[in-house]
């Protein structure tokens, strides 16, 4: 059974941030340059929220918000899920579909130690798909 850490060492570590004060258009100029559905925010070392393309739809561009004006801060997520390095794949999966929502930050020893997101999940679950059926081909028929 896969673990988080399994598809952050594929992944990386690498996550972006962004300070609670912004505003909601430097977030989604970062998201957009980064490909990327969601933003942590953060207020100095510690997680305030997550900002996430949701977030500009509902609470900005349906509310008529200025994306300049508007600080993250005022529309953000916070109430946040977090998992550990050590969560399983299919434990995510179960928290992202209860709590609708498709990025789950890392947290070891109160640190942000990195994202999952709903696909990265599903990749990894394809890749480990495409092994067993890769071994049982071989236990079936033999090396190629």
């Amino acid at each position: 059974m896969s673990l988080v850490r399994d598809v952050l060492a594929q992944k990386g570590t690498d996550v972006c941030k962004i300070d609670q004060k912004k505003t909601v258009l430097d977030a989604a100029t970062i998201m957009n340059e980064r490909r990327i559905g969601a933003v942590m925010v953060m207020n100095g070392d510690k997680i305030a929220g997550i900002f996430t393309e949701r977030d500009v739809l509902n609470r900005v561009v349906a509310k008529r918000k200025d994306p300049a004006a508007t600080k993250i801060q005022d529309v953000m997520t916070t109430k946040i899920a977090c998992c550990e390095q050590d969560t399983t794949l299919e434990s995510c999966r179960a928290v992202m579909t209860k709590n609708k929502i498709r990025h789950l930050p890392v947290v070891e020893g109160g640190k942000l130690v990195g994202v999952i997101s709903s696909g990265d999940i599903l990749a990894r679950e394809i890749q480990d798909q495409e092994e067993t059926i890769r071994y049982l081909h071989e236990y079936m028929h033999g090396p190629n």
